[in-house]
């Protein structure tokens, strides 16, 4: 597993406060806002752009259909960080 997506699993774990879960139990490809993976919700994900805006400095485009699909797994999310060059 690369250094990002194990760094994203524990961004998600620390900024949603999921306390039933473990990075480790984070599949790289887990769906986050699906109740056959993570279960996560609007409010989670506005605290998980808040958080990816704040650490890696991403820019989120007002109305980008993509959005959806750049937060539907951590390994989704790593291919945005690295697509505009944010990768810590």
């Amino acid at each position: 597993m690369s250094d990002l997506l194990r760094e994203l699993k524990y961004l998600v774990v620390e900024v949603l406060n999921l306390e039933q879960v473990r990075p480790e139990d984070i599949g790289d490809d887990t769906l986050l806002f699906n109740d056959e993976g993570l279960g996560l919700d609007s409010i989670d994900a506005l605290e998980l752009g808040v958080a990816l805006q704040k650490k890696y400095r991403l820019h989120f485009e007002r109305g980008d259909q993509r959005i959806r699909e750049h937060f539907r797994s951590v390994r989704t999310l790593a291919d945005l960080i690295r697509s505009q060059g944010a990768a810590a």
